[in-house]
């Protein structure tokens, strides 16, 4: 019997418990935030971008030079060997452009090196700049997110941008457009953008030059992504 009475009391605490889960779940106050949008958007990502495109420019002119410097190398050594295969060139002017070329071969050799050196840890320190600067931008988005859920009191804030690692969709499949208060997190951000600031989306004029550095794909927020040449 008492067995019996306490299964119905149980019954009935539950029954109680899964009723009052609708209201609360109506009590949250739930907002969105598009983060690609933001960053985009963000006047400081526009500069950001700007310094690694000069970064990486000045990266592709230092290695271009090298690689003019090699390939005058290259073409040292090919008039060398066309030399001492003449058939007028005597046996000790023979030896000397030898001696010549053997030089040459192993400063291209060096500058080969050299080149490949710089190109991989250029690549590194590119990729360490531009991981900073983004650390940096999405601390100042979460800081002005952070003050919106305090003074808009909200419960829970998701990011409408995140994607799912398996499928490549939105984590967040649906919410209402008024949950969304990504413009808002934007115009606090360039509230104070200097007058000579261009406005997000505008192209810098600095264009990574030359087919020696690394190749450069985009990232999210749009900045370059610097990767190792083959």
């Amino acid at each position: 019997m008492m067995k019996s009475r306490f299964i119905a009391i149980a019954s009935l605490c539950l029954s109680g418990a899964l009723l009052s889960a609708p209201i609360q779940a109506q009590q949250l106050k739930i907002g969105t935030v598009d983060m690609q949008k933001v960053l985009a958007a963000y006047y400081k990502t526009q500069e950001a971008k700007e310094k690694l495109e000069a970064a990486q420019k000045s990266a592709n002119d230092e290695l271009n030079q090298r690689m003019d410097t090699r390939k005058k190398d290259i073409d040292a050594i090919n008039k060398l060997n066309e030399e001492m295969n003449r058939p007028d060139v005597s046996a000790a002017t023979k030896d000397q452009k030898a001696q010549e070329r053997d030089a040459k071969i192993s400063e291209e050799q060096g500058l080969e090196k050299e080149m490949t050196e710089f190109r991989d840890s250029r690549s590194k320190q590119l990729q360490e700049e531009q991981n900073h600067m983004v650390s940096g931008l999405v601390d100042d988005i979460m800081k002005v997110v952070s003050d919106q859920v305090k003074t808009q009191n909200y419960d829970l804030v998701l990011d409408k941008s995140g994607r799912s690692a398996g499928l490549g969709t939105t984590v967040l499949v649906y919410a209402r457009d008024n949950m969304d208060f990504s413009d808002v997190v934007i115009a606090k951000l360039n509230a104070n953008r200097p007058a000579t600031t261009p406005s997000p989306g505008t192209k810098s004029s600095a264009q990574p030059s030359g087919t020696n550095t690394p190749a450069t794909t985009t990232k999210p927020g749009g900045f370059p992504s610097p990767t190792k040449k083959p």
